[in-house]
């Protein structure tokens, strides 16, 4: 037996490229049937309002700020 890709004969290499598309098509198609599975939940989009509050100083000491 020959391991080479090089010198494998017209069959071997059909059969190879038959193998490869036999799983591309098989990858495609669960990654298709993954996406579309479930309720229409995945699909709404929510966002979440916030609002500013008052503001706020930041400093580094310990100590307390008064305005």
């Amino acid at each position: 037996m020959n391991h080479s890709i090089y010198s494998a004969d017209r069959m071997t290499h059909l059969k190879i490229v038959v193998v490869a598309l036999f799983a591309g098509i098989l990858v495609a198609g669960v990654s298709i049937s993954a996406r579309y599975t479930g309720s229409d939940e995945g699909y709404t989009q929510t966002a979440r309002v916030m609002k500013a509050g008052k503001p706020v100083a930041v400093t580094s000491s310990n100590n307390s700020l008064v305005r």
